[in-house]
């Protein structure tokens, strides 16, 4: 088994640098951030060849986490090893973290009509956002009727539960509807599946333990947790779980998250749907909401070991899933079996980012007519007139500060 991909000439701190300057100007989400890397490690640098990277971006399409931040690990971890690996996470993430953390130590400071206005406006960013997201997400992972129904159907099983295990519920009941219903048509989508392989610099050794290590934490922390731990253990096994169990990546998590900190109560419905507007104007990966998140954190004694507990938590699964994966993925993913349980655990997944645009996003968000028309402006300029996030976090922003301050006046 030969690997095309060229050899390593590059130091962890090359790419550490390379990453950064991503990490800096990356805006758009994951599949704006796929096109980043290609055309950086692809087209500009050639550090691997085009279809390696095609190879890398399906397998971390295939695995729960945050697809872009897989996929820049994967690229360092084959430039420049394990310390390239590390180098290529940390560039790409912090930045995004970094702002997030100064937004979330000023947001309490923001009194006043302004301040208010500020962090509503956020809120009805997000309405559009999610919203987007569902009508996409819909059309693409739902583009038959089976995978329509699947979606209906964890839609209302969410509707009608009311344990904290519900989304745990959901994605199994996908993923069983999809093993049963969608076979076929994974069938025909893994007949043009290329077979060659190539060399990932991750042996078997390693990819079995970063698999043992993901079980045993996913199934250990909880257990940890319930026995009386400290509340540290309860914080980084809440996103620990929300990490693994996230199929689609981006806005996924939302419902998730919300699962893990407003329904527990460590964080108020406000202060999350403000810190994820905010999130939409970050660069990087959005996963990086988990930091603001952790700094939140009304129980945390330390903002600073908050928000590293819940970074570290929510991306440490997606990592060792592709280090378990990466010596295994062209058999496994020609599978039909395999590749049908994931087309319905992605169906429900569109049934769970639904529910959660009612309910917090929407009813956190939306209370007057003039609410509903800022989200829907804001809706319409992301899919229709395809403007950048930034800028309708911008107008949304600017539309609640107004808002705020006429209503004050009046």
């Amino acid at each position: 088994m030969t690997s095309s991909i060229p050899a390593r000439s590059s130091t962890a701190l090359q790419v550490l640098g390379v990453f950064l300057r991503l990490g800096l100007t990356c805006f758009g989400g994951p599949i704006a951030h796929i096109g980043y890397f290609r055309r950086e490690f692809v087209e500009r640098r050639r550090w691997l060849d085009d279809e390696t990277f095609t190879d890398l971006v399906g397998l971390c399409q295939f695995l729960p986490g945050p697809a872009s931040s897989q996929v820049g690990f994967s690229i360092g971890l084959l430039r420049a090893g394990w310390l390239g690996g590390l180098a290529a996470w940390c560039g790409f993430t912090l930045p995004s973290v970094l702002l997030l953390l100064a937004f979330a130590a000023i947001a309490p400071r923001l009194g006043g009509p302004a301040g208010a206005g500020l962090i509503h406006g956020l809120k009805l960013v997000a309405v559009a956002v999610v919203a987007q997201a569902v009508w996409d997400m819909a059309r693409r992972l739902c583009p038959d009727r089976r995978r329509a129904f699947i979606a209906l159907a964890a839609l209302a099983v969410l509707s009608l539960l009311t344990t904290v295990y519900a989304q745990l519920i959901v994605i199994a009941f996908g993923a069983v509807l999809g093993f049963v219903l969608c076979r076929t048509t994974a069938s025909a989508g893994t007949a043009g599946v290329s077979r060659h392989a190539h060399e990932f610099r991750v042996s078997r050794i390693a990819g079995a333990m970063a698999l043992l290590l993901f079980c045993v934490l996913l199934v250990g922390l909880p257990v940890l947790a319930n026995s009386g731990a400290q509340h540290a253990v309860s914080v980084f096994a809440g996103f620990y779980r929300a990490g693994a169990l996230v199929f689609g990546g981006g806005h996924v998590v939302l419902p998730l998250l919300q699962q893990q900190t407003v329904a527990t109560g460590w964080v108020s419905s406000n202060d999350f749907l403000a810190g994820y507007g905010a999130a939409q104007a970050v660069p990087g990966p959005l996963f990086t909401f988990a930091a603001f998140l952790g700094w939140m954190m009304a129980d945390t004694p330390h903002h600073w070991a908050g928000a590293l507990l819940a970074t570290v938590g929510i991306f440490l699964p997606g990592l060792l899933l592709v280090l378990a994966a990466l010596p295994y993925w062209q058999a496994l993913r020609a599978r039909p079996s395999m590749v049908a349980v994931l087309s319905g655990v992605n169906a429900a997944v569109v049934g769970l980012l639904a529910a959660a645009l009612y309910s917090p996003v929407w009813t956190s968000a939306v209370r007057t007519e003039i609410d509903f028309a800022i989200a829907t402006i804001g809706l319409l300029l992301l899919t229709r007139w395809k403007m950048p996030p930034l800028v309708v976090v911008m107008i949304c922003a600017l539309a609640g500060v107004t808002q705020a301050i006429v209503t004050k006046a009046g």
